[in-house]
């Protein structure tokens, strides 16, 4: 599939925000792009990039991450067998936007050797630069189990972004293999000289900050809850703005709402800036070099 061609991009003042040449300026990298994969064939998946990315031109998101299954458990079983007699459908979203799309391969740290494999083959020998830990009910360990450990270190070693999905509630857990804030700290702890992303600040996001606050390898990422004010501004007090990355959850978010977190909180343009963009593009920086991947379309 060839990229297609850049669609008309209307104002994006008539969705609050603010105008094309100033959304230019900051460069806007997207961490957390969760497009559907829930047909057994996979077409699903680049209609619904195809039918996002006009979205994400509409307010100058350069690049996008996003988190794609590799057949190991961790998505419905009939797309779980197409990917795995199909493997040339798992990187099709890289191959069709080579110049915007950034590929995480989902893990399971249930199968240690399984997941292993696929991080050798899409992320050592393959595209990908960096590993996705979902928390779904498919997903059976939180993070800070020991399983996650020769997994953390080798994706480490290739320099990928290791992003893992948190989220705490007052009742407690949904099912045992959610991961909170709190068990990705004491996964943190493990290894501190390796970078963490914590997924959604873990929901209820003032618990997600002072769990993180310590741990000065993880860094937090700001979409998929109702956005409320006060968050981008207490995660900035508490953490500094190197420790956060935007990302719009699209396409079953908000872009305006997980825009408007950052574009309405009290900051200073130096970390509306390394929330938008810099953060995750210095990050990455190394990983897309070693691949001979652009840094910016």
């Amino acid at each position: 599939m060839t990229s297609p061609q850049p669609p008309r991009r209307p104002h994006p003042e008539r969705f609050g925000l603010p105008p094309q040449a100033e959304l230019d300026r900051y460069r806007i990298w997207d961490s957390y792009l969760t497009p559907t994969m829930v047909d057994p064939d996979g077409t699903r998946l680049l209609r619904d990039i195809n039918e996002t990315l006009p979205r994400l031109m509409t307010v100058s998101i350069r690049r996008f991450c996003i988190f794609l299954h590799v057949g190991l458990g961790t998505a419905e079983p009939a797309t779980e067998q197409w990917v795995r007699e199909h493997p040339e459908t798992i990187d099709a979203p890289l191959k069709a936007w080579p110049e915007r799309a950034l590929g995480l391969i989902q893990l399971n740290a249930s199968d240690v050797p399984g997941s292993l494999d696929a991080i050798n083959r899409w992320i050592a020998d393959g595209p990908m630069i960096g590993a996705y830990f979902p928390g779904d009910s498919r997903n059976q360990l939180p993070c800070n189990h020991v399983n996650y450990d020769p997994l953390i270190t080798r994706v480490a070693d290739l320099g990928g972004l290791i992003m893992q999905h948190t989220w705490a509630t007052t009742g407690g857990k949904s099912h045992p293999g959610v991961s909170t804030p709190a068990d990705l700290a004491e996964l943190g702890s493990r290894f501190p000289e390796i970078r963490f992303a914590c997924a959604h600040a873990g929901g209820e996001w003032e618990t997600g900050i002072r769990s993180i606050r310590a741990s000065e390898n993880v860094s937090i990422e700001t979409s998929g809850f109702d956005p409320t004010a006060g968050f981008i501004e207490m995660a900035t007090r508490e953490l500094g703005e190197c420790r956060i990355v935007f990302g719009s959850h699209l396409p079953s978010r908000s872009l305006g709402t997980e825009l408007g977190k950052v574009f309405g909180a009290r900051i200073s343009e130096s970390a509306r800036f390394r929330i938008l963009g810099e953060n995750l593009r210095e990050w990455l920086t190394p990983i897309l070099r070693s691949k001979g991947l652009a840094t910016e379309p």
